[in-house]
């Protein structure tokens, strides 16, 4: 299994192959829409995460080995794609690496500076949510 270092580094090599953000945004977009979504018991309040300007529901549950097993959707295109990211890089891992792992790649590909403020306070919402299931499971 890979390190979330290792995520993160194919992330940003992926990112790289396009040439502007017009291609990066369709391909956060496209990211989005590989996802599967999330069970409909799990769009409640109890897994909507709060300070979103989109509706996003997340739940996690542990793995056997201890790991979380991550489950999330939007009903926007965009935050559906951010989603698609974070799953590449939090999925089925365990608590300790999510509460430590640096999250400098997202300015090694860009996208904080070529995200709207709101989206940007709903990604750090999205990582504060998965961080705290982890610090509850750590």
């Amino acid at each position: 299994m890979t390190t979330i270092t290792d995520a993160q580094q194919e992330l940003v090599e992926e990112f790289s192959m396009f040439d502007d953000w017009q291609e990066k945004y369709a391909h956060i977009i496209e990211l989005g829409r590989e996802l599967e979504p999330i069970p409909e018991e799990f769009k409640d309040d109890a897994h909507k995460v709060k300070g979103c300007q989109s509706q996003v529901w997340l739940h996690a549950s542990e793995t056997g080995d201890g790991r979380l097993h991550l489950q999330a959707e939007s009903d926007a295109l965009i935050v559906q794609g951010l989603i698609a990211i974070l799953l590449r890089i939090y999925q089925d891992r365990g608590p300790a690496e999510i509460l430590h792992a640096d999250l400098g790649f997202f300015e090694d590909i860009g996208l904080l500076s070529h995200l709207s403020m709101n989206r940007t306070n709903g990604l750090n919402s999205m990582i504060n949510t998965i961080r705290a299931y982890a610090s509850v499971k750590a």
